[in-house]
């Protein structure tokens, strides 16, 4: 691709024939910041598995749900860990429909997300893009974009949306999240939404595991249990955890048929 035919929100860093997964999600959720690899490549994994753009439209869904609970209830930063590419109707969007001074902080370990986040929020001072792994909070924490930005007296929204599936539990999660709860100050919330199955749901488990591990990247999926065990020292905001669709709906026209079998669970807790 030419520098003529490059649009303005592409870097000159990024190499438009090879796919990003930022992008390919970029393009499951209808969104235009993605190139003609990005949707080969989706194309692809969407032949395999079609329910991935329902599962990436119900994943975007409970962020905007997630966050608009968030603002009703008084919470203006925000750190949201493994932002990807922030379009589609992203966290920054979402808050400026309620208040316009509200912070946010983009947290991803992918430098083409961060280099596409970074052309795209250019000149927007209530926004900053941090590059780092979410896995080493104390550094994530320390930086200067999230150090200088956001407000660690007051309470501040962390957010890990469809994020915690691609963290092995090799790297233990559970203390991934106690080691920022740590650090918030009280009154403060975490969203989490994390691919997962009930047992009952073994055979469609094992099918999806394993083609999603072979189109698009390794996942783990983790149990409603498990899920839960993430929000230790957090109290659960009503429905708890429940399937992604099942949190807190919009209307009940939102509902499908087979929500209560959606790959995946959502929750929203207070830190106390």
């Amino acid at each position: 691709m030419s520098d003529v035919r490059r649009p303005a929100w592409a870097p000159e860093s990024i190499d438009p024939t090879r796919p990003s997964v930022a992008r390919v999600y970029d393009y499951w959720l209808g969104g235009a910041h993605n190139f003609e690899a990005d949707r080969v490549a989706a194309d692809a994994a969407l032949a395999v598995m079609p329910m991935l753009r329902q599962v990436s439209a119900a994943n975007r869904g409970f962020l905007r749900k997630a966050v608009r609970y968030l603002l009703g209830v008084g919470v203006r930063q925000f750190l949201d860990l493994g932002s990807g590419i922030p379009t589609v109707g992203n966290v920054h969007e979402i808050v400026r429909q309620v208040d316009p001074t509200a912070r946010v902080v983009y947290v991803d370990i992918d430098p083409v997300a961060v280099a596409h986040s970074r052309a795209i929020l250019d000149g927007d001072q209530r926004v900053r893009v941090l590059l780092a792994d979410v896995r080493e909070p104390a550094e994530v924490l320390a930086a200067p974009e999230v150090r200088d930005h956001l407000d660690f007296t007051e309470p501040i929204g962390l957010l890990s949306v469809a994020l915690l599936h691609f963290v092995a539990d090799s790297d233990q999660p559970g203390a991934i999240l106690a080691h920022y709860r740590d650090h918030l100050p009280s009154g403060s919330y975490l969203a989490v939404s994390h691919a997962g199955f009930d047992p009952e749901d073994r055979p469609g488990f094992d099918w999806s595991r394993t083609n999603y591990d072979s189109n698009v990247t390794p996942m783990n999926f983790r149990s409603r249990a498990e899920v839960t065990a993430l929000f230790d020292g957090f109290d659960l905001v009503e429905p708890g955890v429940q399937r992604l669709p099942l949190w807190r709906p919009d209307s009940v026209d939102d509902l499908e048929d087979d929500a209560d079998r959606f790959p995946g669970f959502g929750a929203v807790g207070r830190k106390p």
